[in-house]
């Protein structure tokens, strides 16, 4: 997919292959200007042999990964695969006025609430049909995943990746330190590291997204993950005590973070933890692309953020995940329902994975024997999890984590005495924003 954070903001040309595909901006739920049309338009009548799909996988990587699965679809099916490839922001941002036109049968799209805002919307046709066949071949936090709000499934997984804290083996050896798995093991690791010289959480929030995906592991470990989707969905209150928990908790852990945070890259941060200056670092694992030395690459290893409330342990992993959505009115049903049910194969995530090497399987049954150890571990920590969120602005209405979130946590990192007025800022423009339908 595109070369984006999390959240849509493009990244330079080194990290197309990796990073995990993010999201537009602001104008996401807005109707775009519409220059997203099918590939048909809308005079052709449906050829029974061509299935249309709307994609945002324009980087070159992604983009040979799907032909493949296409391909591999039309030896077994007979049918032809048309593909419409947009830039990827530009698809993020024309989503809206896309859906309600003449959409291709088949879209590229997001687990979570980015699927269900538009199915809740009439934009998208449930799958039932196709879960039945297909629905073995996943785990069931990613049936979950896949259900509108009517418990309906609108969404096919095909890949996935997960957060949590990187560190290099050959320092944790060295040092004698091990992995803690709770918080004041975490807290009593952060001072042993600042106290031996190092940084001991590395941290470039200078793209704004990559504080939303600490407050989610604060907020989930601290809250439970069915907390994490009433906040986002806009229905708790960001004055709750329980915000304020997370918030002090994070205030807390402030001071072992990489110092002048707001003025670096994610990239940057990540050269910290490369060149051993600093001991972890927290965030998906497209943070290996910066390993590009193999030796290094070994050395790199992760473990779950540890355990803040025993009552919700490390039971909730965010990978956010990518598939594939079925259009309101599909030309060609009959096909695309086989197009969709092929895509939620293992024979299709593993053809995609032959290409794109940066992510894991999103099924349980697809072939991981030619996984890295790190892909293996990333794998059984996503298939080991009771519930997986999907990133704060996937999980949330983009409008609102990209002009109310990113600006008021980058505001916390540079002063995080003013904790009250900041959430209560932050819940007033959220019910504005959420108000507005």
């Amino acid at each position: 997919m595109h070369h984006t954070s999390p959240s849509g903001l493009s990244l330079p040309s080194a990290s197309r292959r990796t990073l995990l595909r993010g999201i537009g901006g602001a104008a996401v739920l807005g109707a775009g200007v519409p220059l997203l049309s099918a590939c048909g338009g809308s005079g052709t009548a449906s050829d029974p042999k061509t299935v249309t799909v709307g994609s945002n996988a324009s980087d070159a990587v992604p983009k040979k990964a799907f032909a493949d699965i296409y391909a591999a679809f039309k030896k077994e099916s007979g049918l032809t695969v048309d593909v419409n490839t947009k830039d990827h922001n530009t698809f993020q941002e024309q989503i809206n006025s896309y859906l309600q036109g003449t959409p291709d049968d088949v879209f590229n799209w997001f687990a979570g609430y980015r699927m269900q805002f538009f199915a809740a919307k009439g934009l998208a046709t449930p799958i039932d049909d196709v879960w039945k066949t297909i629905g073995g071949n996943f785990p069931d936090a990613m049936h979950k995943l896949s259900k509108g709000e009517d418990g309906k499934y609108y969404f096919v997984p095909l890949y996935t990746y997960p957060w949590a804290l990187f560190y290099r083996k050959s320092v944790f050896q060295e040092k004698g330190y091990e992995v803690p798995t709770t918080w004041d093991d975490f807290v009593a690791l952060c001072k042993r590291m600042k106290k031996d010289g190092l940084v001991p959480i590395a941290f470039g929030d200078k793209d704004a997204w990559p504080a939303l995906g600490t407050f989610d592991q604060i907020n989930f470990r601290t809250n439970g993950y069915d907390f994490h989707v009433e906040l986002m969905a806009g229905k708790a209150s960001w004055t709750d005590a329980k915000v304020r928990k997370v918030f002090d908790l994070w205030a807390e852990i402030l001071p072992y973070h990489q110092d002048g945070a707001v003025g670096r890259t994610w990239q940057d941060a990540a050269q910290t933890l490369a060149s051993k200056k600093a001991g972890m670092y927290l965030l998906g694992t497209f943070v290996g692309q910066q390993f590009t030395n193999a030796a290094d690459r070994e050395d790199l290893d992760f473990f779950a953020f540890p355990e803040i409330d025993p009552a919700y342990g490390q039971d909730t992993v965010e990978a956010p995940t990518d598939g594939f959505m079925l259009s309101k009115a599909p030309k060609n049903k009959a096909g695309a329902v086989k197009l969709l049910q092929y895509l939620g194969s293992p024979a299709a995530e593993e053809s995609y994975l032959k290409s794109d090497p940066n992510v894991v399987a999103a099924s349980t049954k697809a072939d991981t024997s030619s996984y890295s150890p790190l892909q293996k571990k990333a794998y059984e920590m996503i298939s080991g999890a009771k519930s997986l969120t999907q990133f704060m602005d996937r999980d949330s209405r983009p409008d609102f984590t990209s002009t109310v979130m990113q600006p008021a946590l980058q505001k916390f990192i540079r002063d995080p005495k003013q904790i009250d007025s900041l959430l209560s800022s932050i819940e007033r423009q959220k019910k504005t924003i959420f108000a507005s339908g």
